[in-house]
């Protein structure tokens, strides 16, 4: 590996349920594992071989995770930015703003200055800062149209703070692959195994790692679902996620409320 690529020796992962993890295999421990524990096991292997390589005896790479499903933006600058930078950590990954994207109403130009004040505070720390454009929810999903002009002014936001030194962004928003449903999960709002697996492919690919496939190109071609099928899984999708979703938004509940993150210190990652 080029020695102008930076190693990173530790690891924090800011946001709501796409860094928790959502929807992706089951870890031992009864988390899901996410595309950010898949980065922290790349980097974990990578800074470990480094080590052997230069003969030091203390390979551990530290990482943690504090992002819990639901939160709002506000939540997180809130109950994560202080932790997060306080970690000291040389890596950060920082999503959020979706959630209140969805809900009608979003204050846009606070949801910006909130994020700005994560990512700033964070790079303030010393940290390398990894922001998200969001994919693009119309290619794929009935009905989000109205949502579109918002995500579309994010992502100019987000892409305009990926101009900062010790920033970069990862792009989902003009991915291909990200309109197909496979990519997604039964409740259509987080991604699959393979949809995380492409994602902690872009993060890595950001952080100047060489690409070990393309994780922006389409899936392979499949028959669509006939007619029925589509029915029976859009009655299924209204019964068990967006009957319960609107239930929450209705109450002022989140799927988060009490849950804490799955790994809220800086520890070995093994």
């Amino acid at each position: 590996m080029p020695t102008t690529i930076r190693s990173y020796a530790s690891y924090v992962a800011v946001g709501d349920s796409f860094t928790e993890g959502m929807c992706d295999d089951l870890l031992p421990d009864g988390h899901y594992q996410g595309w950010a524990d898949r980065v922290a096991r790349a980097l974990a292997a990578e800074h470990a071989e480094r080590a052997e390589q230069a003969g030091q005896a203390d390979g551990d790479f530290r990482y943690a995770n504090l992002a819990v499903r639901g939160k709002l933006i506000g939540q997180i600058h809130a109950e994560q930015l202080a932790p997060a930078a306080a970690m000291g950590a040389e890596l950060v990954t920082l999503a959020g703003g979706f959630n209140d994207v969805l809900r009608p109403g979003c204050d846009i130009e606070r949801v910006e200055r909130l994020l700005a004040d994560c990512a700033r505070e964070l790079r303030a720390a010393g940290a390398t800062v990894v922001l998200f454009t969001s994919t693009d929810p119309t290619r794929r999903m009935a009905g989000s149209a109205r949502l579109l002009p918002t995500i579309l002014r994010m992502k100019a936001f987000v892409q305009e703070l990926g101009r900062q030194d010790g920033i970069t962004v990862v792009d989902l928003f003009s991915a291909p692959c990200f309109d197909d449903r496979r990519l997604w999960a039964e409740d259509r709002l987080h991604l699959s195994p393979e949809g995380h697996r492409r994602v902690a492919e872009g993060v890595l690919e950001a952080l100047g790692r060489p690409a070990t496939f393309d994780w922006r190109a389409p899936l392979p071609a499949a028959a669509p679902p006939g007619r029925t099928e589509r029915l029976r899984a859009d009655a299924r999708w209204l019964r068990a996620h967006l009957g319960p979703w609107i239930g929450r938004r209705l109450t002022g509940r989140s799927s988060g409320d009490g849950r804490p993150p799955k790994r809220p210190e800086l520890l070995p990652y093994s």
